[in-house]
């Protein structure tokens, strides 16, 4: 009986302790996530990041971006979305997660429950479909802005499948986008997630030799117009939006592909 109860008391101890030891290596793991999101090196070029108005980006894999705690979101997403990038894998589509890289906290999806508003993608689970991970990783809650549904599968949704035409057709682009977190906002949720009056989304093509820049500046509504009408200088969306886009370009061709607002080099 004696030696029944030793083995089972063992038994228990070996248990905890394999238990224990996961946890660990689960906790362990978690905190490599969280500290590559804080101090990792972008994927991207770095000629292509903005600068930050808050002081706060984060990196991961897909993509990086700058944070809001203000308006409990980003105030940008840039990536590269290469012409391999692209694919017609389905995955299958996961839960939205806080994104704990964020160092304010960023904010908890319930804020979009019943709100009337979409979560909407800044980059676009459509761009990442490479890999699983990546796919996976569109899905935290710093990548999503509340968006109406009809501009989100409207408009919207139209202009990110024609960057994604662009990216095959010039080798592959860099991409910045985001609400203007600028003037009387709605927000929604007890976070107080701020509801952007208009969207922005700006294309680079440094690849094909002849470099070109189209800003686009929407009304968050959704439109039958052709989405050129909505084609903008990358100068007026930085003065709407205190950001500077392309710091790291050399000045004289951040100059010139700035102020431009013709659509013309473009493939419509």
């Amino acid at each position: 009986m004696k030696r029944k109860t030793l083995y089972t008391i063992a038994a228990v101890l070996v248990l905890v302790g394999v238990f224990g030891y996961e946890l660990v290596l689960n906790d362990d793991a978690s905190a490599e996530v969280i500290q590559q999101g804080r101090t990792a090196k972008p994927k991207t070029n770095t000629y292509f990041l903005p600068t930050s108005t808050t002081g706060q980006i984060v990196y991961h894999d897909g993509y990086t971006l700058s944070y809001s705690e203000a308006n409990e979101q980003a105030e940008w997403v840039a990536y590269e979305l290469k012409r391999s990038d692209l694919s017609t894998t389905n995955f299958k589509r996961p839960y939205f997660e806080i994104d704990e890289a964020v160092e304010t906290g960023a904010a908890h999806w319930r804020n979009y429950k019943n709100s009337g508003y979409d979560r909407g993608h800044l980059c676009p689970a459509a761009d990442r479909k490479y890999s699983q991970q990546a796919h996976d990783e569109t899905f935290l809650t710093s990548n999503v802005s509340p968006q109406l549904h009809n501009f989100n599968a409207g408009i919207w949704n139209s202009l990110e499948q024609k960057v994604r035409y662009w990216a095959n057709t010039y080798n592959g682009v860099y991409v910045v986008t985001g609400g203007v977190l600028k003037g009387n906002l709605k927000s929604i949720g007890t976070e107080k997630v701020s509801v952007p009056n208009q969207f922005f989304k700006i294309v680079i093509d440094y690849n094909s030799g002849n470099p070109k820049m189209i800003a686009f500046l929407m009304p968050h509504e959704n439109s039958n117009l052709p989405l050129y009408t909505f084609v903008v200088s990358v100068d007026s969306i930085e003065t709407l939006t205190g950001i500077d886009f392309f710091p790291g370009l050399e000045d004289g061709i951040e100059s010139s592909l700035e102020a431009s607002s013709d659509h013309k080099a473009w493939s419509f």
